[in-house]
């Protein structure tokens, strides 16, 4: 999904406004007393080769590398150990945040499992056209154990929300990104668009 630095502003202010009237690892990138804003990521941490993905959990590109392409590299990469792979939010539209604040706020081992349906599904929430978006996420929360007293603390929750939108803008700041998904593979290559199995193995290879 392509984005301007303008629309990405533009989307962060939105949802800021908007919020406020209505085996996974751990990394210290957040005060240890809130695992909601720990580091996502799978495989093994001793890794030689770190493959980060910045996606939004409302772009069809990240949909279809997640549907297509990530099964083949959590299965040939991640669990053979030869990569450790990173998740970050990088919500392009207020959606996309509300969502990337739910799945955190989900146990961490879920985090991966809740992303990917997520994704595999956009057409019965974030692209639902017979009700409420936000209606039909907080039955896809409560199907993965969220009640819904906390999906509504939650999608509530300024702290949160500016965790995620600060790293995004952190993130866009230093690699200057212009569309989702976007990789990098050891801070040595960095790819903006959904690929294949064989275009992402190539990178790692590159990149090792």
């Amino acid at each position: 999904m392509s984005f301007s630095r303008r629309s990405l502003l533009v989307t962060a202010g939105t949802a800021l406004a908007a919020t406020a009237t209505h085996g996974l690892a751990f990394a210290d990138t957040a005060p240890a007393a809130d695992p909601r804003m720990t580091t996502r990521e799978l495989g093994d941490p001793n890794a030689k080769i770190v493959v980060e993905e910045w996606f939004s959990l409302t772009c069809i590109h990240c949909a279809h590398f997640s549907e297509n392409t990530f099964p083949l590299v959590k299965k040939n990469l991640i669990d053979t150990g030869k990569i450790r792979y990173v998740f970050h939010d990088f919500p392009t539209d207020q959606l996309a945040t509300v969502a990337a604040m739910v799945a955190r706020t989900l146990p961490p081992e879920r985090y991966e499992p809740f992303t990917a349906s997520l994704l595999a599904s956009l057409d019965r929430w974030a692209y639902i056209r017979d009700s409420s978006p936000l209606e039909a996420l907080k039955k896809m929360a409560a199907f993965a154990g969220m009640p819904g007293d906390v999906f509504d603390k939650t999608v509530a929750d300024q702290q949160l929300m500016q965790f995620i939108l600060s790293q995004q803008t952190e993130a866009q700041n230093k690699y200057h990104f212009d569309s989702t998904p976007t990789f990098r593979f050891n801070n040595k290559i960095q790819m903006s668009n959904d690929m294949t199995y064989e275009a992402f193995a190539k990178n790692v290879a590159d990149a090792s």
